[in-house]
């Protein structure tokens, strides 16, 4: 990543804050559709006009109380449940020590100003960003009281994920909900471009409904979103030129094949034009492989790459460097406890350094900031 082209959001300062809102909920047999997306579609300013639309002929309901959500995505066999709430924007911390949303990786300034102007323009928040934390105790057994009452909705999309969604409406119940989060520290997933999205909205017209976000805060050490690896393609640079810059650096380079990505163990790097494999024995070094892909084997490289791919198939890496003439790296996924140990120490991994999956489909919850 071009330290130039990114920058890191502004902190947020506690306490990490998640208040009731009134859903915007798509017809099931839309979400997971993707000729839905026509509802998001240019022009923007005509969003929330399709939205009534589509609410008049049922394709959408909304809620007619503010609620909390908790909501149950099951993407086949894994599961993963979160708290669904507007996050609170205004309050700016000085320090990364004092944040308590963490960003893991940069944002480009005009992608993330794109994506407040189209939310503004649609007045709508399409979807939630991912948060990712550890619960406390207390707050862990409010929700599993909660999901061992009957949901309030429940279906399988289009797409074939399931859902389940219980609302708590009730001031008394979400009190101690919002009171257990007050102490959270969430680690941002996925959304980090619609974060700083958020921020610039809130910037702009402070005491409106840009003051708040939607968010959704999943509890890791309860249903883990997995984190995939993104691997790299480099256009331009032959395996030989890849082999001697691992000499270089004295890493023990093993020629034999790698059936898939999950052969790789946390230490090693899998190097490949599609034709020769080789394996490199990364030793023991702090962060992520990914940050020592950039940090150390792309300078040691005798000339490239022109460009660096992100492929987070292994196989589709791969096909792309044997047909670019150029090589690919497969690497291991990093751990959470990379990830958040990064953010805590305020680095920023290079770009498209981690997937956490599975994203729940579009459409589920929704917010229309012309309702606050």
């Amino acid at each position: 990543m071009d330290a130039s082209d990114v920058v890191s959001p502004p902190y947020l300062a506690g306490p990490l804050s998640l208040h009731p809102f009134r859903a915007r909920l798509l017809q099931p047999s839309r979400i997971g559709d993707p000729a839905s997306g026509r509802l998001f579609a240019r022009p923007f300013r005509s969003v929330a006009t399709r939205l009534q639309q589509w609410e008049e002929r049922g394709r959408i309901s909304t809620d007619p109380h503010a609620a909390l959500y908790v909501h149950e995505y099951t993407t086949g066999d894994r599961t993963v449940r979160g708290i669904v709430g507007t996050l609170e924007l205004a309050r700016r911390a000085t320090s990364r020590a004092d944040s308590v949303v963490l960003p893991h990786e940069g944002i480009h300034p005009a992608q993330a100003d794109e994506l407040a102007d189209r939310m503004e323009e649609m007045q709508l928040n399409p979807a939630p960003i991912l948060l990712v934390h550890r619960a406390s105790g207390t707050l862990r057994e409010h929700v599993a009281r909660l999901v061992g009452s009957p949901p309030a909705r429940q279906f399988e999309d289009a797409g074939g994920q399931r859902h389940r969604l219980w609302a708590i409406r009730d001031a008394d119940e979400a009190a101690p909900i919002i009171e257990a989060l007050s102490g959270a520290r969430a680690l941002i997933a996925d959304g980090h471009h619609r974060y700083a999205a958020y921020l610039r909205m809130q910037a702009r017209r402070p005491g409106t409904a840009a003051d708040a976000g939607l968010a959704m805060l999943v509890d890791h050490g309860d249903t883990p979103l997995q984190l995939r690896a993104i691997h790299r393609t480099l256009a331009g640079v032959r395996l030989d030129d890849a082999l001697a810059a691992f000499s270089t650096l004295g890493i023990v380079i093993e020629f034999r094949p790698v059936t898939t990505a999950a052969d790789l163990d946390p230490a090693t790097v899998a190097v490949t034009d599609g034709r020769r494999w080789a394996i490199a024995h990364i030793p023991a070094r702090p962060g992520t492989m990914v940050e020592f892909v950039h940090e150390v084997l792309l300078p040691a490289l005798p000339r490239g790459p022109r460009a660096v791919g992100h492929h987070p198939d292994s196989e589709e890496a791969v096909a792309a460097a044997r047909r670019r003439h150029g090589t690919a790296l497969l690497l291991p996924p990093p751990t959470f406890e990379q990830v958040l140990d990064a953010a805590q120490a305020g680095r920023l991994l290079p770009e498209k350094a981690t997937s956490f999956q599975p994203k729940p489909h579009v459409g589920v919850i929704m917010r229309s900031m012309r309702d606050g």
